[in-house]
C-alpha cells in the first residue's frame, strides 16, 4: 500500500490550504482514513478521520470547525481542507489508512498501519 500526500506549503495566518492523499495497493474504499500531524519537537497527533463511506467524520478539538476531511473513493483520494489557519497548525501532515475494517473512527496512531510520507504546512503570523 502506498499513500502519497501533497498540497502543503507556506500560507499566512487566516489562509487556507487543501491537502490530498492518493492511495494505491489496497481496496481504498473499504478502509477508514485519517490525517495526523507532527510539529517540530512534538509527538504526532490526531487531526481528523473519515469512515470508509465518507458518511462519518471525527475531528480533534483543535481543528473542529476549521478543517474538513473528505474522500473520493472513485479517485482513491482523501482530502483535508484547512481554513482559518493558525501558526500553531504548522506541522508535517500525514495521511494514514486504518489497519482494520472497523466500526467507528480511531484517533490513536496504532489504529493505522500505512502512512504517507508527509507534507509540510507552514503558517506564518
Amino acid at each position: 500500500v502506498q499513500l502519497q500526500a501533497s498540497g502543503g506549503g507556506l500560507v499566512q495566518a487566516g489562509g487556507s490550504l487543501r491537502l490530498s492523499c492518493v492511495a494505491s495497493g489496497r481496496m481504498f474504499s473499504s478502509y477508514n482514513m485519517g490525517w495526523f500531524r507532527q510539529a517540530p519537537g512534538k509527538e504526532r497527533e490526531f487531526v481528523a478521520a473519515i469512515s470508509w463511506s465518507g458518511g462519518s467524520t471525527y475531528y480533534a478539538d483543535s481543528v473542529k470547525g476549521r478543517f474538513t476531511i473528505s474522500r473520493d473513493n472513485a479517485k482513491n483520494t482523501v482530502y483535508l481542507q484547512m481554513n482559518s489557519l493558525k501558526p500553531e497548525d504548522t506541522a508535517v501532515y500525514y495521511c494514514a489508512s486504518d489497519r482494520a475494517r472497523r466500526i467507528g473512527l480511531a484517533a490513536y496512531l496504532n489504529a493505522y498501519d500505512y502512512w504517507g510520507q508527509g507534507t509540510l504546512v507552514t503558517v506564518s503570523s
